[in-house]
């Protein structure tokens, strides 16, 4: 992190701090502190503003037991106890930690011989289960910055979920071979019809330069069409299929010619695509693997002619983190369970959604509960039944009041530890502010400590 540079009596400025809100993991933002406090953003989204704001700005007591605050030492010896009596406990999240808390949480489940899921498994899940089957082509987003000239957006709006995208890595910024940035390249957005001319590239609403709008959840066909039409393959009845699609085969021929002569192409896509339970605007079908296979398919395929690559828009700051970090402790992304004292992958039997909708799990431990909201009803039903055990950032509100509750440092604000951005490019913290809040690393290792003492050794956590 920059040196701090004074600034009158109370005022100082950090510069170089990386920002682990979303997937981009900007490492350009400059704040401006008060103390411990910070007061005002520079180059920060408008996601990032008011969450550096928020988090410093917060102040909730470092434990609670059932809403009340309560000593850390009593909290522990209270969460240890829950652990320990589980059956079948659960443990959740890890995608706003750090890797130091994603490696300690994935060794406390392994002692725990609990199921282990990430975010991934409601969101970008469908999409790492279709690379495990068919393989990626894919890059670093600072080769997109320096060699695209083609940027396909499919199934996303990075408007809202990424909204400096455009602006660092893929559509405005000027690298050795795009000098000119957004005049170097030709973007163009393509999904559902209800909502992709809404989309914007943006939060200054840019827009591509191409929509490609097709009927809701004709993905698959849409994607086995270009795959036709890449082949040399006419397409039979172009005019009914022109209506099942929802877009004109002309279209589709178009732009399978502009996937194969470009320089060098990149397919970023998100939600839309894969169809899972973060995403606001489809309805869920379960078929969204396999549209991103057949999208890995196709770009697989177009570098028979030109270079071309697909990268995942990852929405949490650090949920490519927690799928690394999972990879390398179980041998598996998310949904493991450790129950047989070695770990078990199967989506959908050890995700998270579907063991609480089981009613399987008797405790969960939440590392993080940005995305509980997104659970099943049946699901956040059941774990509003069980005891639960939260470790969150101090600006963070949750639904209801866990059993127990800490409040933990904010990695990158309060404390170091690394993160990984969105094309597994790992990239260092340092913190900019002292806390009194302990790191999540922290209270797992205590937990485990009291668990199981004899597991803990220093080369667990190195």
């Amino acid at each position: 992190m920059g040196v701090a540079e004074t600034q009158g009596a109370t005022l100082t400025t950090v510069a170089d701090v990386t920002c682990p809100v979303c997937g981009c993991t900007c490492d350009d933002l400059k704040l401006t502190l008060d103390g411990d406090r910070v007061v005002s953003t520079e180059r920060a989204c408008g996601l990032a503003e008011p969450w550096f704001r928020d988090q410093s700005a917060a102040r909730p007591a470092i434990a609670e037991l059932d809403g009340h605050s309560a000593l850390l030492k009593d909290a522990l010896d209270r969460a240890a106890e829950i652990l320990a009596g589980a059956d079948a406990p659960l443990v959740y999240g890890l995608s706003r930690s750090s890797t130091p808390g994603q490696r300690a949480a994935v060794l406390l489940a392994d002692h725990l011989g609990a199921v282990v899921d990430t975010t991934a498994s409601i969101c970008h899940g469908p999409s790492i289960m279709a690379v495990q089957k068919v393989g990626e082509s894919t890059c670093t987003l600072g080769e997109i910055r320096n060699r695209a000239d083609l940027v396909i957006f499919w199934g996303c709006n990075p408007a809202v979920t990424h909204p400096r995208h455009a602006e660092r890595y893929s559509v405005f910024a000027t690298g050795r071979w795009t000098p000119q940035g957004r005049a170097d390249r030709k973007v163009i957005m393509v999904g559902d019809q209800r909502y992709v001319r809404n989309w914007r590239l943006d939060a200054d609403g840019a827009l591509p330069d191409q929509f490609i709008s097709i009927h809701p959840k004709r993905d698959f066909e849409v994607l086995t069409a270009l795959r036709s039409l890449l082949a040399g393959k006419p397409l039979a009845n172009a005019e009914r299929m022109s209506e099942t699609l929802g877009v004109s085969v002309d279209v589709l021929a178009d732009l399978a010619q502009q996937m194969k002569s470009c320089r060098c192409g990149i397919v970023f896509f998100g939600l839309g695509l894969t169809e899972t339970k973060l995403d606001a605007i489809t309805e869920t079908s379960g078929q969204g693997h396999l549209n991103v296979e057949n999208l890995l398919k196709l770009v697989a395929e177009l570098n028979a002619f030109t270079r071309f690559h697909a990268r995942r828009m990852r929405i949490q700051g650090d949920v490519t983190g927690a799928d690394s970090v999972m990879c390398w402790q179980t041998g598996y992304p998310f949904s493991v369970s450790m129950s047989r004292g070695y770990p078990r992958y199967n989506p959908g039997e050890f995700s998270a959604n579907e063991v609480l909708e089981r009613g399987e799990a008797d405790v969960c431990l939440l590392v993080g509960t940005e995305t509980v909201s997104f659970f099943s009803p049946a699901a956040r039903q059941h774990l509003e039944s069980i005891p639960t055990i939260v470790l969150d950032y101090p600006a963070t509100v949750t639904e209801r009041l866990p059993t127990v509750k800490f409040t933990t440092a904010v990695y990158g604000l309060h404390a170091p530890g690394t993160i990984y951005r969105m094309d597994e490019v790992p990239i260092g913290l340092r913190p900019g502010l002292k806390t009194a809040y302990p790191t999540d690393e922290t209270i797992l290792r205590e937990l485990l400590t009291r668990i199981a003492p004899r597991a803990v050794r220093a080369s667990d956590f190195d």
